[in-house]
C-alpha cells in the first residue's frame, strides 16, 4: 500500500486550519486518514506549524511518501536533512554522532533565522503602528484647522448682518433729514405764497374791473381814430 503524509482542510472559508495526516495515497483528500501527526496553521507570520517529529520521522523512514506542501514542512523542521544523515549512517558513511552533531549545527542555524525573522517582524510591525498614528495626528491636526477655520467663516457671517444693520440705521437717519429739509422748504415757500393769494381773495371785482377797464380803452381807442382806407385812396396815381 502506498502511503502518503499530506494535509487534512478543517476551519472556515479564508481562515482554513489543516492537519498534517498519514493516509492512503488512494483516499480522497479530505477522506479517511490513517494517523494525525501535527498541525499547520499558515494564517500566522511565520507560519505555525505543529509536529510530532518522531512520528514524522518515523514514517518518512517506512517510505512514506510527501506532498509538495508538506515536503516543504519537514524540511523546514529539518526531518528531511534528519533522513539524509540517517541513511548516511545506515550506510556507514558517517557515525551516529557526527549525524547528530551535523543535525544540532543545522538546527541552531535554523532557529537563529527563524528568531531573526521574528524580530524584524515585530520591528516592522512597531514601525508601521508608529507611521499610523503619525497619519491619524496629522489628519486630527488637519481636521481641526478645518474646523477653526469654518468656525472663523462662521462668525464673519454673524457679525456682517450687524453690520448691515448699523449701516441700514444710518442710512434711515439720513433720509429722514432729508424729508425733514424738504418739509421745511415747502412749508417757508406756502408761507411766502399766501399773503399774495390772501390779498388777491380779498380784493372786490369791481376794483379789478374799475383798474382793467381804462387799460381795454387806451387799447381800443387808437382803432377808432385811424381813418379807414377807401378804393380812391387805394388807386394808383397816373
Amino acid at each position: 500500500m502506498s502511503v502518503k503524509i499530506r494535509l487534512f482542510k478543517r476551519g472556515r472559508k479564508k481562515l482554513a486550519l489543516f492537519d498534517v495526516v498519514i493516509a492512503d495515497a488512494r483516499a480522497p483528500r479530505d477522506g479517511k486518514f490513517i494517523e494525525k501527526i501535527g498541525v499547520y496553521n499558515p494564517n500566522t507570520n511565520p507560519a505555525t506549524i505543529e509536529l510530532n517529529e518522531t512520528k514524522a520521522f518515523q514514517w518518512l523512514m517506512n517510505g512514506a511518501q510527501p506532498t509538495d506542501t508538506v515536503k516543504a514542512m519537514l524540511s523546514y523542521k529539518g526531518l528531511l536533512f534528519k533522513k539524509h544523515l540517517q541513511i548516511g549512517v545506515n550506510k556507514g558513511a558517517i557515525t551516529q554522532d557526527e549525524a547528530d552533531k551535523k543535525l544540532n549545527e543545522w538546527l541552531n542555524t535554523k532557529t537563529n533565522k527563524i528568531d531573526t525573522k521574528k524580530s524584524n517582524l515585530a520591528i516592522a510591525k512597531e514601525k508601521a503602528q508608529k507611521a499610523k498614528l503619525e497619519a491619524e495626528a496629522k489628519v486630527n491636526a488637519a481636521r481641526e484647522e478645518s474646523i477653526k477655520n469654518k468656525n472663523k467663516v462662521v462668525e464673519a457671517a454673524a457679525e456682517q448682518p450687524q453690520a448691515t444693520e448699523e449701516q441700514a440705521t444710518e442710512t434711515t437717519a439720513i433720509i429722514s433729514e432729508a424729508l425733514t429739509a424738504n418739509v421745511a422748504a415747502d412749508t417757508a415757500q406756502a408761507t411766502d405764497i399766501a399773503p399774495i393769494a390772501s390779498a388777491a381773495e380779498e380784493a372786490p371785482i369791481a376794483d379789478v374791473v374799475s383798474e382793467t377797464l381804462p387799460i381795454a380803452e387806451a387799447a381800443v381807442a387808437p382803432a377808432q381814430e385811424a381813418p379807414v382806407a377807401t378804393a380812391e385812396d387805394t388807386a394808383p396815381v397816373e
